[in-house]
């Protein structure tokens, strides 16, 4: 690797094809005269990689009636929609549905 004299930052080669090395911090440029070599070492983690092919609710369960199917359990959380010093939205999703609605309380 070559570092900037000037602020010590690697140098790589210059994007438009010259023999120059640009600094990546301070854009100081650098003539070289011989062959610059870039190797990139990718590692590959298969084994560690999770895919998950539900959707993972992270919102508080409530017993609530759905407006739409009349189930009894839902997800809620609450905004801050109007003026600070009023009431939050709280807002609900059936956990069997998955209809949304909001209460204004």
């Amino acid at each position: 690797m070559i570092f900037c004299e000037h602020c010590g930052s690697v140098m790589l080669p210059d994007k438009s094809g010259r023999k120059k090395l640009v600094c990546t911090n301070c854009g100081k440029k650098v003539n070289i005269s011989g062959s610059v070599l870039i190797k990139e070492k990718v590692i590959e983690h298969k084994d560690k990689i999770e895919v998950v092919d539900k959707i993972i609710e992270v919102n508080p369960k409530v017993d609530i009636e759905c407006p739409k199917c009349s189930n009894m359990k839902a997800y809620f959380w609450t905004l801050q929609t109007r003026a600070a010093d009023e009431a939050e939205t709280r807002f609900y999703k059936c956990c069997k549905c998955g209809h949304r609605w909001r209460a204004n309380e």
